[in-house]
């Protein structure tokens, strides 16, 4: 039988253990076997250290028989066997009832699989899976200085996964024709990498730490060249596309939002601006991903492109995370335009425009107006949630998607917004998180990427402190005191809580507070809007006006409150992460975070944009039980110590798992990324992004190369590419 990369699992290792290895482990050809990598490798002499294990934990251990004894059960029938083992820097028992047990002799090796318990006090395997290291059917693997262990399941141990990649290597002691190695001649000898059949080999049969190092390097540039194909690919069928060119128009909308700005722009707004407004111009749509830092003006960026698309005669559609969001871009963009936004109406310009907020909360009446407005033309800007992606909203002519807080949608919602156009639209998205380089050309490789570092001129800054309450409790009655003086100095502060609060008897789960590392579920439950704002009412904050902002009031609720709190009718406002983005209130000058540990670094550094956004300086108070010397008390610390986001993003990569971020766990097979490393493989990334464009811009593109374009599309047809379309 020839097997090959395709060939499925049961024709080369029996039905029942490929059947186990696709349900539990989703491998299902020959190739993903082989690209089913060890975790770790084990050494003698070197092994994991037994005192490590934690009760709950599923492992494999390589450890040597100690001594053996069974007697009888006292209460019941049968025998009971206890092994122990050690590993010279611990032991622990493996218990077996009635001899179900393997034949473990003193002082022999084995690897030993199962989930750690306890009894009396001490860790123990019961009935763990048993593969004793003896040579006996003549398995030379278990002499090797390295053992390597592979990711398991209850029925599939590390050993069934190596005996199963043993038959594939075959007497030759290599993989023979079975793999076909994709990469061209001249990229290897370019970049210095292993063949891929020599690095399977070394991965899965390694002597020492360097052949995994070497393996392993080449099966990331395998990783990262497939996925930088696949973007690049997507940039050049995005810039092939045929668009609707957009070119400014003197004397519009755009000239009217520039006379009508109450401050100059920065120079890098000037920049960016002049980028966008150039490809407008041109008949191809525009993709560009608009990232910069929080308060750097990014908003008014965009809506200068979409007035430039108005003046063209398009139409423009802001899409926004939260209704809360969405509300105030309208708000300020009617406010900016005046006249010019209110077209059709008694005091409306007739060279002017509609302005349309769309959402979903929104009465039958009203929802049908919008709609009949979009439709028809007369709406040229339209913002509005997930409400515009809906059936039943179409554009006369759809001209820029801007998307806001790119994070929040996945690019199937991107696209969804783009098919409303009758040609593909230009697209702008944004985002106030900053991106480190790696996960920008990772995960919005296919978007060209504009930054926006500079603040506007007369901000007057933020400073931030961490309150340990649990270590110096009277440092929290000095912040409501601090935040007291900025009150009666006239200004207003937030009070941001990581949960809403029982309103109704139901569970409370945290409210978009999300990213932190380091959750333990034997903690408090975290603090609520609800019940820190009665405290502060009745204690430290009595006598102002406060109210509460979160996600279970009605959208007439929130953008009520929303617009007290920035007419200075609310002093305090207590508050979710509803508030994190776009919220602009220039006299808000202090925010309290309370539980700060159970926010991500970036969405720390988002809620601290919400103040000091006008002429007076800011102050963030991050309140936290964590003790400042544990991890998550000095990665409070970090956020307190910089303003830089960029600085911070890259804190944020090295504290959440990076499966978080490419959207599909790093171990899984459906991203297709099972070593690359955003955080580790900066420059070998870069270097498969140059590569592959390198490729793609050649006359006959992948067609010399048969085997990357087999990979490519296998990525790009498999079930694994949707976490490109969720990044």
């Amino acid at each position: 039988m020839a097997v090959t990369m395709e060939t499925p699992l049961a024709r080369v290792l029996g039905p029942k253990t490929a059947a186990s290895m696709a349900d539990q482990l989703g491998l299902h050809m020959v190739r993903d076997l082989l690209r089913h990598y060890p975790r770790r490798y084990a050494r003698r002499g070197e092994m994991a250290r037994l005192d490590d294990l934690q009760k709950g934990d599923r492992v494999t251990i390589l450890a040597q028989v100690k001594s053996v004894s069974t007697r009888r059960m006292r209460q019941r029938h049968g025998t009971i066997t206890e092994v122990t083992v050690g590993d010279g820097a611990g032991s622990m028992k493996l218990v077996f009832f009635n001899n179900r047990h393997a034949k473990l002799a003193q002082g022999g090796w084995g690897l030993f699989a199962g989930t750690v318990g306890s009894y009396q006090g001490s860790l123990q395997f019961t009935h763990p899976d048993c593969h004793m290291l003896d040579n006996a059917d003549g398995d030379d693997d278990w002499a090797r200085a390295l053992v390597p262990i592979y990711p398991a399941s209850k029925d599939v141990s590390s050993w069934v996964i190596q005996k199963s990649v043993k038959l594939l290597i075959g007497a030759g002691g290599g993989f023979g024709d079975l793999v076909v190695d994709p990469l061209p001649d001249e990229i290897r000898s370019r970049h210095g990498l292993l063949s891929l059949a020599a690095a399977l080999l070394d991965i899965h049969r390694p002597t020492t730490m360097d052949d995994v190092e070497h393996a392993a390097h080449r099966l990331k540039w395998d990783e990262a060249l497939i996925l930088q194909l696949t973007l690049a690919g997507r940039r050049r069928a995005a810039a092939l596309e045929p668009g609707i060119a957009r070119p400014r128009r003197p004397g519009g909308l755009l000239d009217a939002v520039d006379a009508a700005l109450p401050f100059d722009l920065t120079e890098g707004q000037r920049e960016v601006g002049e980028e966008l407004a150039a490809e407008l111009d041109r008949e191809h749509p525009m993709h560009r991903l608009l990232q910069g830092e929080v308060g750097s003006g990014k908003t008014v960026v965009a809506l200068r492109a979409m007035a430039q698309v108005v003046d063209a005669g398009g139409q423009a559609a802001l899409l926004a995370p939260t209704e809360v969001l969405a509300a105030q871009h309208v708000r300020g963009i009617r406010q900016l335009l005046g006249p010019l936004g209110r077209a059709g109406e008694l005091d409306g310009a007739a060279d002017g425009t509609r302005v349309v907020l769309l959402t979903g909360s929104l009465k039958a009446a009203a929802k049908r107006e919008a709609r009949a407005e979009v439709a028809d033309g007369r709406a040229g800007i339209v913002v509005g949630t997930h409400a515009l992606l809906q059936e039943g909203v179409d554009f006369a002519d759809l001209g820029l998607v801007v998307v806001d807080e790119q994070h929040r949608f996945g690019v199937e919602q991107r696209d969804a917004l783009r098919a409303k156009g009758s040609r593909p639209p230009h697209v702008l998205v944004m985002t106030a998180t900053p991106i480190p380089r790696t996960v920008a050309m990772t995960v919005y490789g296919d978007l060209e990427v504009s930054t926006l570092r500079q603040l506007p001129s007369g901000r007057g800054g933020v400073a931030s402190s961490v309150v340990p309450m649990g270590e110096k409790p009277g440092w929290l009655d000095r912040a409501w005191l601090r935040l007291r003086e900025e009150v009666a100095a006239g200004r207003q502060a937030y009070v941001v809580c990581p949960r809403i609060g029982d309103v109704s008897g139901a569970d409370d789960e945290p409210e978009d507070a999300d990213g932190a590392p380091d959750r333990d579920d034997d903690r408090r439950p975290p603090l609520a809007v609800l019940d820190v704002a009665e405290l502060l009412r009745a204690g430290p904050l009595n006598g102002l006006r406060l109210d509460v902002l979160h996600g279970r009031l009605t959208p007439e609720e929130k953008d009520g409150r929303m617009r007290a709190f920035a007419a200075g009718e609310i002093d305090v406002l207590v508050a979710t992460t509803v508030v994190e983005v776009g919220v602009d209130v220039p006299n808000a000058t202090v925010m309290v975070v309370m539980d700060a540990d159970r926010f991500g670094v970036s969405q720390l550094h988002q809620l601290r944009g919400r103040v000091a956004r006008g002429k007076h300086a800011g102050l963030c108070l991050l309140v936290s039980e964590a003790s400042t010397a544990s991890s998550t008390g000095q990665r409070l610390a970090a956020v307190a110590a910089t303003s830089d986001g960029f600085e911070l993003a890259r804190l944020d990569l090295e504290t959440r798992r990076e499966g978080d971020i490419l959207g599909a766990a790093q171990s899984g097979t459906r991203s297709g990324v099972r070593l690359l490393s955003l955080l580790e493989d900066e420059e070998l990334i870069a270097a498969a992004r140059a590569e592959a464009t390198a490729l793609l811009e050649t006359e006959r593109g992948l067609a010399d190369h048969p085997g990357l374009a087999a990979e490519v599309a296998a990525l790009a047809t498999d079930e694994r590419a949707e976490w490109l379309e969720k990044a």
